[in-house]
């Protein structure tokens, strides 16, 4: 069974949000790496649950980067 996933937790640092386990993050029993998964809220910040998707409205953050594979292409 699916535990809840938090939307606010108190301190997401804390834990390894990776699988359903969370495990405490100097102690991961999956499996999951040497380094633990973080929280979106730490990722995105503290309205994560708002974005709905879709592409950011400014600019594309890679822009330039198609530039650059077709400027050296394969020989």
């Amino acid at each position: 069974m699916q535990r809840k996933f938090p939307d606010h937790p108190a301190h997401p640092e804390r834990i390894c949000w990776g699988c359903d386990r969370y495990c405490p993050a100097g102690s991961m029993a999956c499996g999951n790496g040497s380094d633990r998964t973080p929280h979106p809220v730490e990722l995105f910040g503290d309205d994560w649950r708002d974005w709905k998707g879709g592409r950011p409205a400014g600019p594309a953050a890679t822009a330039g980067h198609a530039e650059a594979i077709t400027a050296h292409p394969a020989a």
